[in-house]
């Protein structure tokens, strides 16, 4: 049968597609959202059989392939292919043992986690694995054993060091883009830091969308391991280097279903950083109302959680419980976030506070895993690098050998439509909604659109008066401006109280 490329992102899902009046559908006895085996030229995928009525997407005597499951196959469209029912994936027996709620061995996440990694699991399967996983706590062995397996099926760097540094926070509090100032900090410190970050997938911007206002993100990994070799680090995004491909496709399930278990998130971060050759890892565990974690004694499950793995996996990690009540910086999308970091790299008096002093105090760390460091020094020496311009030097660096996109943060292209929430009430700011700001962010158009966001002019314990601002946002689409605009209307994501009101934080810095 004649390959033919159809033109759907199924987001980590190996799709075929066949006409329904196809005689090798009929002869075959296929049926839909039944697992079938595409071969050619030596290589083969499994895919997701979907049946199609239209002889314009997929006419008799073709087959059609997702573009994923395209790109995978790697040959010309209109090449000769066989298609033929699939054999059930050799981990079905323990993926149906874990749906019972047994307790697998090393050998079974493996098996699984290489059949998830080479797209052998339908949308379904995965679904059930990720449920399974969620329902009931894996034990703390299991959490190894999917860590281990997820980084043994995919790609390991070597940077031939002994001290390769990273940093990563778990994620959900907006603004928070310490990487990209902690990333030129410890390189101008002389420490190898390789930064490949991903995209946005629930949130306004990721590290890599906002590093993209300013440089290439996507590039092939020999010339970023040049970058690194030359300028100590990099920016990137990680999508092209097949670092633990399995968690891509785990992502792709439990993002829709908004599950973020303990147990997938520490297998999650830990198989990519150490599949990403880091040595030493700082990570951020950001406590508040609205944040992923909401107390100290979770937090601390969760610490303990993720330094049981990575000690067996030898990382070293030190864990940082910070203050996430709120959103990090001013701006939330990628052009506003990448004007707060450029201005904390300049010193600039505009610069917002916390996010310089988060990032400040986070390098420190990191500069602490040098053996020349004393404990307790790295704060000031952080500090004296950014006030003296050399992180400055490093970051433009970097961005002048990634593909500089001559990004003016003193009059950053902001989406051309704009509106203003405004406060009801007198008294002083005391709560701001992660997810609710997040969203509105994203109903504006970020991040596709890099100049939509939100713009925040008002932070924790500011004193307000009845119609001043809150925050602007911005957007390119009228339809995006009138979907942000709807939600605000419903709930600025602003509490406005008394003093007494603000919520208190246990930090560890």
């Amino acid at each position: 049968m004649a390959l033919r490329r159809v033109a759907i992102d199924t987001y980590h899902e190996n799709v075929v597609y066949l006409n329904r009046d196809c005689a090798v559908y009929r002869a075959e006895g296929f049926q839909a959202l039944s697992k079938v085996e595409v071969r050619a030229n030596g290589r083969k995928i499994l895919a997701t059989l979907n049946v199609v009525d239209d002889g314009s997407i997929v006419g008799c005597g073709e087959v059609g392939l997702s573009e994923d499951a395209f790109a995978q196959m790697g040959v010309d469209n209109g090449h000769t292919v066989s298609v033929s029912q699939a054999e059930p994936p050799e981990s079905m027996g323990a993926l149906f043992r874990k749906i019972n709620g047994e307790r697998l061995n090393k050998n079974d996440f493996l098996a699984i986690v290489r059949d998830i990694a080479h797209h052998h699991y339908s949308k379904i399967e995965l679904t059930a694995f990720v449920v399974a996983t969620n329902r009931g706590e894996m034990d703390r062995d299991e959490v190894f054993y999917l860590t281990d397996a997820m980084v043994a099926c995919g790609r390991r760097l070597d940077w031939r060091s002994n001290l390769v540094v990273d940093k990563h926070c778990i994620g959900g509090i907006p603004g928070n883009r310490t990487s990209m100032l902690l990333v030129p900090i410890v390189a101008a410190h002389g420490m190898l830091c390789p930064k490949t970050s991903s995209r946005a997938i629930t949130s306004p911007a990721g590290t890599a969308d906002t590093m993209e206002v300013l440089a290439n993100v996507e590039l092939p990994f020999d010339q970023l391991s040049d970058i690194v070799r030359d300028h100590h680090g990099c920016l990137a995004w990680g999508g092209t280097a097949d670092l633990s491909p399995a968690d891509d496709v785990l992502i792709s399930v439990e993002r829709p279903l908004s599950l973020d278990s303990p147990a997938q998130m520490v297998a999650s971060i830990l198989s990519k950083k150490i599949a990403a050759g880091s040595t030493h890892l700082v990570l951020d565990i950001p406590i508040g109302p609205t944040a992923k974690v909401r107390s100290m004694p979770e937090a601390q499950r969760l610490r303990r959680l993720f330094e049981y793995v990575a000690s067996r996996m030898h990382l070293s990690l030190d864990v940082v419980i910070t203050d996430g009540r709120q959103p990090i910086g001013f701006g939330i999308g990628p052009v506003l976030e990448a004007r707060d970091v450029m201005r904390v790299l300049e010193n600039d008096p505009r610069a917002p506070n916390d996010l310089r002093q988060k990032a400040l105090r986070l390098a420190g760390r990191l500069i602490e895993c040098d053996p020349d460091v004393r404990g307790g020094e790295g704060f000031s020496i952080a500090r004296d690098i950014l006030d003296s311009g050399r992180a400055l030097s490093c970051m433009n660096a970097i961005v002048q050998a990634q593909g500089s996109k001559h990004f003016n943060h003193n009059q950053p292209k902001l989406g051309a439509l704009t509106f203003e929430v405004l406060a009801h009430a007198n008294g002083v700011v005391t709560g701001i909604d992660n997810l609710h700001i997040a969203r509105v962010a994203r109903l504006a158009g970020a991040p596709k659109v890099q100049g939509a966001g939100v713009d925040l002019v008002r932070k924790l314990g500011d004193a307000v008066s009845m119609g001043d601002v809150l925050y602007r946002v911005y957007a390119d689409f009228s339809t995006d401006l009138e979907f942000a605009r709807q939600l605000s209307n419903k709930f600025s994501g602003y509490t406005v109280g008394g003093v007494e009101d603000l919520p208190h934080v246990f930090v560890e810095f």
